[in-house]
């Protein structure tokens, strides 16, 4: 249920709060007091348009917040879930579910779990074609669900071997494309024989020939040093210390460490030397080098962003050539699952089909007997249900209508052509009637419900609210008071001047408030007349039998 609604800067609407209560509530009050900017204001909040000339004269911004107990609800926290949406001039627009950011989209699609607003020009689920084979299956859902269950699996594994076949490279003349393609990426790869590791050695040594002058400098300066001054010095150091390695052990020591170091430069003069001569690059080496580099970036850039990447594509594309290479086989064995699945699929459509028909003869009933009440005797409800024999929907092979004929004689049209607010807002009222007990939505909004009525059909429309509220939280403005006397709640909107502005207002009526208010929607004025009018026939509600 909604428990508070916040709006702000909305028409005359500048600031209003509303604490909402569960069960039936009414909004009254007079023509142009801000009755409709009410539902204007949750038509927003639920992701509707908005025009930027709705936003107050002087203001900014426009704003509405709603809060909902809603237990069960994903998105609830604790069962609590606060939506905002705020407008500004300049066409900003954020729309928040729990204080999270969410797009209009995202919103909308919330916001049709939780409230459906029904108006004169509004377009309802229930107009929505595409919403009756749920609302349907729905009515007697146990029916149907062992049957929906299988035919959903079927109709997953259809699609998922349409998709692979599909995938499947089409026609010849496109897998022959395909082929090509591939063995040309087959022969542009295998013919560059790469190696794991190549790039970065090729660039190790693009490295030694660039700076191979200064190598073979500098090498060449080491080696020369070592071999005439270093082993020269080594040389005559060891001579001189063999004069002493008798007189005392000391020297015999050093003298061995003396020559570990001769041994050890000398071996490292042998490997400047080798280094120098390996440092011999020709201008062919340096050639073969960078046309082996740009062939690696080339292939780099079409098939990877290394040598292990372009190796893995290549796996990749054997492996692609060869299924096409092999897949006739494959797409006639894909043809044969697929035929199989079809033939169950048409053998659990024509079930649900069956057993719809059995449920839309149920419903009619309930639905005519709804009408008949609202005084609508001549009306007649219909399901049209058309199975497709050769076409598969995630829900089996109906496509399902609401018709309707308001005279006899007329023939039956779907409920979307409808021309008379007052008929389409009894049949509106019919079928919510029927579908209040499995409609999950928990909130709904009857926008002005009792347009062209009065009299015995305002009088039942009042019973059928009152029935609908037993299961859901429900808003109706009216110009009723037969209607307006069978609430639970009742708000008043009104509007007042202050400093020369206009401002709508709204307050909760008890009792003797209600009195006046029912009175004046009775007679347009507060009179003993009109107030023993009103006082006899909330008498006469009281007395009446609620239907439960």
């Amino acid at each position: 249920m909604m428990t508070t609604i916040h709006i702000k800067n909305i028409g005359i609407i500048e600031d209003v709060t509303m604490e909402l209560k569960s069960g039936f509530q009414v909004l009254t009050g007079e023509t142009g007091a801000g009755k409709s900017l009410m539902i204007d204001s949750l038509n927003i909040l639920a992701g509707g348009r908005f025009s930027k000339e709705m936003i107050r004269k002087g203001e900014e911004y426009s704003f509405v917040e709603a809060s909902f107990y809603l237990p069960g609800n994903e998105r609830a926290d604790e069962g609590n879930v606060i939506v905002t949406r705020e407008i500004h001039s300049n066409g900003r627009n954020a729309c928040k579910i729990n204080g999270r950011l969410v797009t209009v989209s995202e919103l909308k699609d919330f916001m049709k779990q939780v409230i459906d607003i029904h108006g004169q020009q509004d377009s309802q689920k229930l107009l929505d074609e595409k919403e009756h084979i749920a609302y349907l299956d729905q009515y007697q859902k146990e029916e149907l669900l062992a049957t929906k269950e299988a035919y959903r699996t079927c109709y997953q594994e259809y699609g998922t071997i349409r998709k692979e076949l599909k995938e499947n490279y089409g026609d010849d003349r496109e897998k022959q494309r395909r082929l090509d393609l591939l063995r040309y990426q087959q022969k542009e790869i295998e013919e560059a024989s790469l190696k794991e590791g190549e790039e970065e050695e090729l660039e190790e040594q693009r490295k030694q020939i660039i700076y191979a002058d200064k190598i073979r400098e500098n090498l060449g300066i080491v080696t020369q040093s070592l071999d005439e001054q270093a082993m020269d010095a080594l040389h005559t150091s060891i001579r001189a210390m063999e004069k002493l390695e008798k007189i005392d052990e000391k020297y015999g020591e050093k003298l061995a460490n003396l020559k570990n170091i001769y041994y050890d430069v000398q071996e490292f003069a042998r490997d400047m030397e080798e280094m120098q001569d390996q440092n011999d690059w020709s201008e062919n080496d340096r050639t073969q080098i960078e046309e082996r580099l740009d062939l690696i970036a080339s292939l780099k850039r079409k098939y990877g962003s290394n040598i292990s990447e372009i190796l893995r594509y290549q796996k990749q594309v054997e492996e692609e050539i060869n299924q096409i290479e092999n897949l006739d086989e494959y797409i006639q064995k894909k043809k044969k699952a697929l035929a199989k699945v079809e033939e169950k699929m048409q053998e659990l459509g024509q079930i649900l089909h069956e057993k719809r028909i059995k449920i839309a003869k149920i419903l009619e009933i309930n639905i005519n007997q709804e009408l008949e009440d609202l005084e609508m005797k001549q009306a007649e409800f219909q399901v049209e249900i058309c199975k497709q024999e050769d076409q598969f929907f995630s829900h089996g092979m109906d496509q399902i209508r609401f018709l309707i004929k308001t005279n006899v004689g007329n023939d039956f049209k779907p409920l979307v052509k409808i021309a008379s607010g007052g008929e389409l807002s009894r049949i509106m009222l019919a079928l919510k009637t029927v579908f209040a007990q499995i409609d999950e939505v928990p909130i709904m909004i009857f926008d002005e419900i009792d347009t062209g009525m009065s009299g015995k059909a305002a009088k039942s429309v009042s019973e059928k609210l009152n029935r609908i509220a037993q299961n859901h939280q429900i808003f109706v403005i009216t110009h009723l008071a037969i209607i307006a006397a069978k609430a639970d709640h009742h708000f008043y909107i009104y509007k007042e001047v202050e400093n020369e502005t206009t401002k709508t207002k709204v307050k909760e009526i008890k009792e003797e408030e209600i009195l006046y208010e029912l009175a004046r929607m009775s007679t347009g004025e507060i009179t003993k007349t009109a107030i023993q009018h009103v006082l006899e026939m909330k008498k006469n509600v009281l007395c009446e039998t609620v239907y439960v």
